[in-house]
């Protein structure tokens, strides 16, 4: 019985330890006599490793009593889209390599999340963004993708930083050589 108090307890915490996103909105799309209705949520927030690119999220929530009661699971339905948000995208391609989940929200008390994982795609200076959720047991193949890329806006004329090289909208502060990819 405790080491059972112990999971919900800290999947608590960490359902309290929230992302740095923004509330954009919400649609609601089942109503509940007792507590919050059904919904859809929309978040935004900014790239941590690419100044230039954000990202919105949106995702199915289960309300009525056992979202008050903290008890919900809610579906593995979302999707994602980012975009390009400011006149030059910035990154360091060493920082942007390996993939990186750059948002992550629980979806039920203790087994269930919700992530956006960021790939880079050294070849066509593009990003990939994938949202999808997972359990402990077994995860769900529903998914969304969004992709950015350096080509999809005019070339900036930000001046080349020492050692960097400029792709299209995209300044990059340490590039990979052709021997490292």
């Amino acid at each position: 019985m405790k080491k059972y108090l112990l999971v919900v307890l800290g999947a608590m915490i960490l359902a309290a330890c929230g992302n740095d996103t923004d509330k954009i909105g919400r649609a609601s799309t089942v109503f509940h006599m007792l507590g919050k209705n059904d919904r859809i949520e929309v978040e935004g927030f900014d790239d941590p490793d690419v100044q230039g690119v954000a990202c919105y999220i949106s995702y199915a929530k289960k309300g009525g009593l056992k979202e008050t009661v903290n008890l919900e699971e809610d579906a593995s339905d979302a999707s994602v889209s980012c975009v390009q948000s400011a006149e030059v995208i910035r990154y360091n391609e060493s920082e942007v390599l390996k993939p990186r989940q750059v948002f992550k929200r629980s979806a039920s008390i203790a087994f269930k999340s919700q992530q956006i994982i960021r790939y880079y795609d050294p070849k066509r200076k593009s990003f990939a963004y994938l949202v999808y959720s997972d359990k402990i047991v077994q995860g769900s193949p529903k998914n969304s993708l969004s992709a950015v890329s350096c080509f999809a806006h005019a070339k900036t004329d930000t001046p080349v930083p020492a050692g960097g090289a400029v792709y299209g909208a995209c300044v990059v502060d340490a590039p990979i050589s052709d021997g490292q990819k």
